[in-house]
């Protein structure tokens, strides 16, 4: 077994010293540390970071910008009625399948596709259900359950319910 006294470097090297620059001339970086003669890259403070193009309008600020990403958007687990017939499950939740790896994370909630076949009676628990896969649960004899979400209240919404709130105080 190895011992942290007995650690030695992979054959060829692999311990490489640190450069000392800007240590004169005998350091082999001396003078010019390195940086070459005279020019921009030469200065202390040069504009050397990512996305900098030499004064010209960076690309990123350039290129237009389209779109709108909801904050608010949900974003299910997802998983179909025939995997579910492949694991053998009398009752399935979203806990049970993260536990077994069906599913890779929670996310906002999961749902039911209805792809594939369902033959045996299977009691799911899902915050959402496809109209082709709660025919296929309840056919197969199953019970689809949906778990209601509390939607997520925008900054908008609560600061109009703050002031209905305060203006129903001010009435009584």
């Amino acid at each position: 077994m190895n011992e942290l006294s007995r650690l030695m470097p992979p054959a060829g090297g692999g311990v490489k010293e640190k450069k000392r620059v800007g240590r004169g001339q005998a350091s082999g970086t001396g003078k010019t540390a390195g940086r070459g003669g005279k020019g921009q890259k030469a200065r202390t403070g040069n504009m050397n970071f990512i996305g900098f193009e030499g004064g010209q309008m960076p690309i990123q600020r350039r290129v237009p910008k389209r779109g709108f990403t909801n904050p608010f958007r949900l974003e299910y687990a997802l998983i179909n009625v025939g995997d579910l017939e492949s694991l053998g499950l009398a009752e399935v939740d979203l806990d049970k399948l993260l536990e077994i790896g069906a599913v890779k994370a929670r996310k906002d909630g999961l749902k039911i596709l209805g792809d594939g076949e369902l033959t045996k009676p299977v009691s799911i628990k899902a915050h959402k259900f496809s109209a082709s896969a709660k025919e296929k649960i309840e056919k197969a004899g199953g019970k689809a359950e949906q778990i209601v979400i509390q939607p997520k209240v925008t900054p908008q919404q609560r600061k109009a319910q703050e002031k209905k709130a305060a203006a129903a105080a001010r009435k009584s």
